[in-house]
């Protein structure tokens, strides 16, 4: 792989600021895959959430389910370590798109209403983080340098 895209890839000129925003939407979001991968934290697994994908059309829904798990799962523990945190926030964002779009967004903002606020917060965060890379506390900092 060429050296100068995967020092682009990986480069940020963020601080410390980054890690305030990586660790706990990191968490989140793996706590979040795991719903859908594994069934913790009172989760459906992905046999489960891929029966609810496949009946809001979103097929196949084990392959969805798959799918987002993996990502929110991968991509929040790259998230919290700092490795690849540019290419796992554009998955991560996308992630957030499709929910937004194809759960929420018809039932308003409102969380209490199952509405797009708290997918709309993920997603900003996620669009931050990869405009301005893991900062400095992160692996991305220390291969770069």
């Amino acid at each position: 792989m060429n050296n100068t895209f995967l020092n682009k890839l990986l480069d940020t000129n963020a601080g410390w600021g980054a890690l305030a925003l990586r660790i706990p939407v990191g968490i989140i979001f793996v706590a979040h895959g795991a719903q859908k991968l594994f069934g913790w934290f009172g989760g459906y697994g992905l046999e489960g959430t891929g029966q609810w994908m496949d009946s809001i059309g979103l097929s196949p829904g084990y392959l969805m389910a798959l799918l987002a798990g993996g990502t929110e799962f991968l991509g929040g523990l790259a998230l919290i370590i700092g490795l690849l945190v540019r290419p796992a926030s554009a998955a991560l964002a996308f992630a957030m798109l499709i929910a937004i779009f194809s759960v929420h967004f018809q039932n308003g903002l409102f969380m209490s209403d199952n509405g797009f606020e708290f997918g709309l917060a993920l997603l900003a965060a996620s669009v931050s983080l990869l405009f301005s890379g893991a900062g400095s506390a992160s692996v991305d900092r220390l291969v770069t340098k």
